[in-house]
């Protein structure tokens, strides 16, 4: 299976071990992800101001792009980013009528892709029991805590990924590469990413909450899917630290293609 594939900027610079994985891991799961020839950046933040609609081009051409197909991505700012602005295409006739006018692209965009994260393209596409059954090396004996941060999951009713409020595909992630998830109450909570240029004490506030917990809870390690999340809980986080992992990582260790 060939599925469209958007990395966005920070795989290919601070966060390259998110996107080599992921790419390595799907090939061994049959799947090939076919990166766009001229994507740009996703804007890096969905804007809710009704008149912005330049920051959102790029996101409306990759998924223009991807139509013959779906449209899979990585990192959580990113998917958060274009599925929103694709519902925004969908549901908003005001917008999509002017970024299409804008646009001037050969058949006017509606919003008819499919978005995939790639937890989504696990759980839904080639399937938790599946991908158990293609492990390699089980991470047999590790406790993991999964932190989902705050992109990933919310606006619930645009992303529709998982229940924002008690998720699971980062648990049931967890148990299909042998592992067993730990539950912390900070999972899906804000880490302070975006508040540590201008405010680096709360930053470093809210990310050793979330580190203490999973601390707590007895955790070897914790995973993410966000590239600020990763470097706020690793370099904002005061005091000791659990290691933090992108998922994608550990896949695919568990899945015997980790160099």
């Amino acid at each position: 299976m060939v599925f469209h594939y958007y990395p966005g900027c920070t795989l290919k610079t601070k966060a390259k071990d998110l996107d080599k994985y992921a790419r390595a891991s799907a090939e061994a799961l049959g799947i090939t992800l076919a990166e766009l020839d001229n994507w740009q950046c996703c804007g890096g933040a969905f804007t809710m101001a009704k008149d912005e609609i330049a920051t959102k081009l790029s996101s409306v051409r990759a998924l223009a792009e991807s139509r013959d197909t779906a449209l899979v991505t990585v990192c959580s700012a990113c998917h958060n980013v274009i599925k929103q602005t694709n519902a925004a295409m969908k549901n908003d006739a005001d917008f999509a009528f002017k970024v299409n006018n804008y646009m001037k692209l050969d058949e006017p965009y509606h919003g008819e892709t499919k978005v995939y994260h790639y937890l989504e393209l696990l759980r839904d596409v080639v399937g938790f029991d599946k991908l158990a059954a293609a492990v390699k090396n089980p991470l047999k004996g590790k406790k993991i805590a999964a932190y989902y941060g705050c992109l990933l999951l919310r606006p619930g009713k645009v992303l529709q990924m998982d229940n924002p409020e008690n998720p699971q595909i980062l648990e049931d992630f967890i148990r299909a590469i042998g592992a067993t998830p730990v539950i912390t109450p900070y999972r899906n909570e804000c880490c302070g990413g975006y508040m540590a240029t201008e405010d680096k004490a709360l930053a470093a506030k809210k990310s050793g909450m979330v580190m203490e917990s999973a601390k707590e809870m007895e955790a070897d390690m914790m995973i993410t899917a966000c590239p600020l999340c990763l470097y706020n809980l690793t370099k904002n986080a005061p005091g000791e630290k659990l290691p933090v992992y992108y998922f994608t990582e550990l896949l695919a260790e568990a899945l015997g293609v980790k160099e």
